[in-house]
């Protein structure tokens, strides 16, 4: 065996020994703070009802919709019924070739009415406006030429009457008290700038009264465990220091004059809403403003996961490309110290252990396969390493998800109690690398896809 191929293997044991190692620690102290966290905002609100207030910011409540004719009803019933003083929604039909604008104008009896938008922000040329006559929450349609999803946010920024709006998307709904929980950092904190909420795979999944039920479909339940993993720890960790950079488009609260004065939303990305987050922090540190972008775990939006495995690739694979393209347009970002934390930890996590981890993946496998080749693998020691690394992350994901029904007094069968430790393992032996080849292949043919989303099917709630 030459010396070429031996220093190959060695590097390569202390590269991943390393880079395991700091993702495990990061793992375990991300699950860790994040149910400590949600436990002591527990302990607090039991204590002081601090929830129950008479001051409320009104805020605008923005759906962008394209072809989702099939959801976009129960998506409006649902946010008609918050439980909130004052606020008001509005649908931007982003050049919907289905009866999208048909189904809202009909069922809330709207009508056409001639209302002047001022255009802050640059957005394709608005048809028609519609609103509903008679509601207590101000509902509004907007008809727009087909620009994409940040080209349907800036319209509807345009038209929001209120300081602070909510971007979310066509098929997803809130919990009655969601308002009252994404806006509470705000009202603790006037330097805060954006807040992102708790979204909650919806697919599948019932609530009866306070326990919990695990969909049937395993892919789904794989994503309920995934969801309950990545929004209780990194997120709550990464929000101790002010880091977050990524505010899921599902469900996220912004400063309207901030976000206004950042640029709005870019329309040539498929990662809209990282970009977004990202831009203001570039653009409070730039411009020496206090700043915080929070998240708040209590504030929960339901959102449609994908149903097939076609759906969930289509997906998966722009949100790989949405972060692989905002990584590169914020590259300046990269261990400056004029970012602070943000550029030297937030930054290098998402590019190591978010872009880069299915390369890294491979590049394992490689190494293996060489070590095999030239007689130097140790298969028994492989094999527990294995088995080492599934039973890890299985401990995690279950953690999170137990911790959360404990924070939020939920029961839970013995039967989904035993199913949802079963999809653990699953989801650590084949969902990631599932995911990860996903990733890996998204970048083929990039030029010509790079900014096409790829529908996903919806389905109606029963």
């Amino acid at each position: 065996m030459s010396r070429a191929v031996t220093l190959i293997l060695d590097s390569a044991q202390w590269f991943f020994l390393f880079y395991l190692l700091f993702y495990a620690s990061y793992l375990l102290l991300s699950v860790v703070m994040g149910a400590w966290s949600l436990y002591r905002q527990e302990q607090r609100r039991e204590i002081k009802n601090e929830l129950k207030h008479q001051f409320y910011f009104p805020i605008s409540l923005l759906v962008p919709a394209y072809n989702e004719e099939v959801t976009i009803l129960d998506s409006v019933d649902s946010l008609l019924k918050l439980d909130y003083r004052l606020y008001e929604i509005i649908v931007v039909d982003d050049g919907s070739k289905d009866g999208t604008s048909q189904a809202l104008i009909q069922h809330f009896h709207m009508r056409r009415v001639d209302r002047p938008i001022r255009l802050t922000l640059p957005c394709k040329p608005i048809e028609a406006v519609y609103e509903a006559p008679g509601s207590r929450v101000s509902l509004t349609l907007i008809r727009k030429g087909n620009g994409g999803k940040g080209d349907a946010l800036n319209c509807g920024i345009n038209a929001a009457q209120y300081p602070y709006f909510i971007c979310m998307d066509a098929d997803s709904s809130l919990q009655p008290d969601a308002l009252e929980r994404i806006i509470q950092p705000v009202m603790e904190d006037s330097n805060v700038v954006a807040v992102g909420g708790l979204v909650r795979a919806a697919q599948g999944i019932r609530t009866e009264g306070r326990r919990e039920r695990l969909p049937l479909n395993p892919l789904a339940a794989m994503q309920i465990l995934e969801y309950e993993r990545s929004f209780l720890a990194s997120r709550i960790l990464l929000d101790g220091f002010n880091g977050n950079l990524i505010i899921s488009g599902a469900f996220g609260l912004f400063k309207k004059d901030v976000v206004v004065a950042a640029g709005g939303y870019a329309t040539d990305t498929l990662g809209e809403d990282m970009e977004l987050v990202v831009k203001l922090h570039v653009y409070c540190r730039n411009n020496q403003r206090p700043y915080a972008i929070r998240y708040e775990p209590n504030a929960v939006c339901w959102s449609q996961a994908p149903a097939s495995a076609g759906d969930l690739m289509k997906q998966r694979r722009r949100w790989h490309l949405g972060l692989f393209q905002c990584l590169v347009r914020y590259r300046f970002m990269f261990g400056s110290l004029r970012y602070g934390f943000v550029g030297t930890v937030s930054y290098l996590y998402y590019l190591l252990y978010e872009l880069l981890s299915p390369f890294i993946t491979v590049l394992g496998v490689g190494v293996t396969v060489l070590a095999a080749a030239v007689e130097r693998l140790n298969y028994p020691f492989m094999i527990k390493f294995y088995l080492l690394f599934v039973l890890y992350g299985a401990i995690l994901t279950i953690t999170a998800f137990f911790q959360r029904i404990y924070t939020q007094n939920l029961r839970i069968s013995r039967g989904d109690a035993a199913r949802a430790c079963l999809m653990c393992v699953f989801e650590s032996v084949f969902f990631r690398f599932l995911l990860d080849f996903v990733r890996i292949t998204a970048f083929i043919g990039y030029r010509k896809r790079k900014n096409k989303w790829g529908e996903i099917k919806r389905y109606q709630a029963p």
